[in-house]
């Protein structure tokens, strides 16, 4: 970050570490919570470290933005609109649903930006029941 002009503030390297900590994609006002920290010093963090590549925002259904930290492990996500579960998926095991879709409909699809959403194996079943 310092190689490319960027200060390491307190409140950023806070962020950061709550990322690194975190189990998955955050909200801002999670972060601000967990961190004591002003909402609005988080989502100007957040938004600045995203325009240097550090972090990404996803969103998952209709709630808000999370972010997550860009890079070595990239997880593109499923969500159930019934229960709410989020299951970080692997890139690469999605490359055939992409491949499917640019085959079947000159279509290259993304995940990471907005999650699969729909319904989990156990919201199912339970449906099912």
């Amino acid at each position: 970050m310092r190689a490319r002009g960027l200060r390491v503030s307190t409140a950023r390297r806070l962020v950061l570490q709550a990322l690194f900590a975190a189990e998955g994609p955050v909200s801002a006002q999670q972060l601000a919570r967990e961190l004591a920290v002003d909402t609005t010093s988080v989502y100007r963090n957040l938004e600045l470290l995203e325009r240097f590549g550090v972090v990404r925002h996803v969103h998952l259904g209709h709630g808000a933005g999370l972010y997550v930290l860009a890079g070595r492990r990239e997880f593109e996500y499923l969500y159930c609109e019934r229960c709410e579960n989020v299951t970080p998926v692997a890139t690469h095991d999605l490359d055939p649903v992409r491949s499917h879709l640019e085959r079947e409909f000159g279509f290259r699809a993304g995940f990471t930006h907005f999650a699969i959403v729909g319904v989990c194996k156990r919201c199912a079943r339970r449906r099912r029941q």
